[in-house]
Order: structure tokens, then sequence, then C-alpha cells
């Protein structure tokens, strides 16, 4: 159990340290990409308004002046430059490759610029000018080539900007933060696998303070119990035997059984339980485990029926897997329908690597909600599965607490589910 509330934390942890990487890498990567593109148009966009050319740099003219006082204490004047100028400067137009394209109104060309450019031809350039025409895009990426549309007098100019540098530089930051980033990720989940121990070291003390108080309880109460139980056996021999002495001696029953049960369960829920792993002819176990429980059925008025494929093996502890068909069987019985049936069978599943035993009994009136709680220690759903009036419950709703343990102990699932009547539960053995 440890070993399994362990691997969850190391899991959960993980697979959310994962999606935070996916996000922090996606974002960056995200905003690096939209930049990138965002000065290229503006870029493009500054060519565009040239009517196909790069205009002088002007510091002057690219900044917005605010008012200032014009007395000799005022500062300086502040300047911004504007968006749309941004990323321009006086070696913008002697590192941009571009080629531009013009047409007139009826989208037929009429001219290209092909001199700031080596890697495009004149005649290529009138094919990627009618390939973006023919497509009816304003802006987007042709091969190597971002481009951008704009309307002048005489028509369309569409300008072609050479942009393999950005791309190549955007390509080499994805995979350089994808690189770290999963650097980043194994480092973080092997000191999570260290220090996972020291995290959840509460909740193992608190485990191991509970199987102990239920180990030590268990063999204390055992004392005082068989001395009530000797003395009402005296009670008894000194006087007739009463209402009293009887109620006292079935209770110390109880405590005896409830006892028995609990400590079963702390052995079963420790980390290596002691089992016994062989092969051994389960079909014969399983057999063997359900049928005294067809005279006790009968007695309630209920029927058993065993269906047990014959010659089936399975390598596990024999004993706790007939615990496991007793503990589902006469659970079964208590909780059938007055009248019911109830069915034990064993079967090889469709994919042929588990054997599947599965313990059904009638039920109109199923627990509602999550089922998976009738395997949680002390959990009673009397109102749900109630029975004839009159009859008494038994019992210590720890029964099915069990036989989840020994399901686990061999590695296998158990479930159960509420369907057309029936209370289904299914042990998958593996």
């Amino acid at each position: 159990m440890i070993k399994r509330l362990q691997r969850k934390f190391v899991v959960i942890a993980a697979v959310c340290l994962l999606i935070v990487e996916f996000a922090i890498i996606g974002g960056i990567n995200g905003v690096n990409i939209y930049q990138t593109n965002k000065n290229a148009d503006n870029l493009l966009n500054i060519i565009i308004e040239n009517d196909g050319r790069f205009p002088e740099f002007d510091p002057k003219g690219m900044k917005h002046d605010k008012p200032q006082d014009n007395s000799d204490s005022a500062s300086p004047p502040e300047s911004k430059k504007p968006d749309k100028h941004r990323g321009f400067n006086e070696e913008t137009k002697y590192q941009t490759r571009y080629f531009v394209v013009y047409a007139d109104s009826n989208g037929e060309i009429t001219k290209v610029d092909t001199g700031h450019v080596a890697a495009v031809s004149s005649a290529q350039a009138i094919e990627y000018g009618e390939s973006v025409l023919d497509s009816g895009k304003t802006s987007g990426t042709s091969g190597n080539y971002r481009y951008k549309t704009g309307d002048t007098d005489k028509g369309k100019i569409i300008v072609f900007m050479d942009c393999r540098s950005d791309s190549a530089t955007k390509n080499r930051f994805l995979l350089v933060s994808c690189a770290i980033g999963a650097a980043g990720y194994i480092l973080v989940c092997l000191l999570i696998i260290i220090f996972s121990k020291r995290a959840i070291r509460p909740v193992v003390e608190s485990f191991e303070k509970q199987k102990q108080f239920i180990t030590d309880a268990g063999h204390e109460i055992k004392t005082p119990l068989a001395i009530i139980s000797a003395n009402t056996e005296v009670l008894e021999m000194v006087s007739e035997p009463n209402e009293w002495t009887v109620s006292i001696k079935n209770q110390i029953t109880r405590l005896n059984g409830l006892l028995k049960e609990l400590l079963s369960l702390a052995k079963m829920e420790e980390e290596k339980p002691a089992l016994t792993m062989a092969d051994f002819n389960i079909s014969d176990a399983v057999y063997d485990a359900a049928s005294p429980f067809t005279t006790l059925a009968e007695t309630k008025g209920k029927k058993l029926t065993i269906d047990v494929a014959n010659g089936l093996s399975y390598h596990g502890d024999e004993g706790a897997i007939r615990q496991l068909v007793s503990i589902l069987t006469e659970n079964a019985v208590k909780y059938a329908d007055e009248g019911g049936e109830i069915a034990v069978k064993l079967f090889t599943s469709h994919n042929g690597k588990e054997t599947d035993l599965e313990v059904s009994n009638t039920c109109k009136e199923p627990p509602q909600g999550d089922l998976t709680k009738l395997f949680d220690r002390f959990y009673r759903d009397d109102s749900s599965r109630s029975r004839s009036k009159g009859e008494k419950k038994g019992g210590y709703g720890i029964g099915l607490s069990i036989a989840q343990a020994i399901v686990r102990s061999h590695k296998s699932k158990i479930s159960c589910k509420a369907e057309n009547g029936m209370m289904i539960f299914t042990a998958q053995l593996k």
C-alpha cells in the first residue's frame, strides 16, 4: 500500500509538472513566433507604404515629439518610436532581402522588382505573385518568404520578404527550449522520486500507527473477553443459563469475530503480506469454498448456483483465494433479495490472460452513488440493501475490505456494478 501511495504521488506530481512545462514552453514559443511575425509584417507595411522600397532612415521623422517648455531649463523632448516602425533602423534596408510584384486593377502583373534579392529571378517572382493573386489572401507565407499585399493608385503591390533567418531562429529557439525543458523535467522528476518518501512520511507513519494500534488492541482485548467468557460459563454452572448469559456469550462471539477480521485485514494490508504463492487448481478451490453456502442460502429461501470452468490453474495463495470466495459468497447470500438468486462463476477472460471470479445476487434496490465505497472499511449501506423485516444483518462492514486486500495482494483488480437488478462483484485475477 505504501509503494502504491508513493507511485500515485510521483505520477500525479510528474503529470502536473508536464502540464506546466507544456504551458510555459508553448507560451514562450508562441510569443516568440507572434513577435517575429509582427516585426516582419511591420517591415512589409513600411515597404508597401513607400511603393516597394525602404525609405531613408530619419530618426526625427520616426519620433513623436511631445510639447515641451522652450525655456532654457526645459528637459530634452521625450520621444517614442511608433509601433509600426519598430525594428526599422539605419541597417534595416541593407539587411532585409525582399522582392516586389506589381499588378493592375485586373490582377495582371505589370512589373517586378528583384533588385533586393539574389535567390529569385523575375520569372520566379511572377510565379509567386500569380500564386498570391489566385489565392486571394492579403498576407501569409509562401515558401521561404512572408508576403503582404497593399493597394495603390495603379492596382496592387505584393511584397515578399525572405524570412529564412527568422524561421531558423524560431526553430532553434523551439529546439533549445524543448531540450532545456526536457532536461529540467527529468531532473525534477528524479528529485520528486528521491524526496517522495519524505513527502508521504506523515501518511506512512499514520498508517503504521493505525496497524500497530489494531494489532495491540486486538491482543489486549482478547484477555478481558476470555475472562468475561469464563465468568459467564461459571454463572451458567452456578445457575441455569438465562437470556442475559446467552446474550453475553453471543456478544463475546461477535467481538471475537470482529477482532479476527480486523487482524486479518491489517495483515493483508501490510507491505509484504505473508502469502504462500504456488500453482493450484483454482476451479476446485472456488467450488469447495462456495458449495457450503448452498445450504445457508436454502435456509434463507434463496438459491445459490455455482458455475465453475473445470481444470483452471492459478498461481497465488490458495488459502487467501478460498477466503476471497467465502467473503464474496457470504456477502451475496446475506444481501440477496428474499427468494432471490446468487451465482458464483469462474471463467477465463476474453483476452485469455486473466481468470475472472464473478459473484452476483439479485438486488432490486442497489446502493446509489459510488459503488467503490462498498470496499471501504466499516461501510454499511443497509438502507439501500435492505432485506426482509426482522432479519438481522450481521457482519462487521470489513468483509469486502478484506476481499479487496486479498485481490490487491495478488496484484489484481476487484470491482462491483449494479445492472439489470443484479449486484455483481468481479475479481480479475492476473
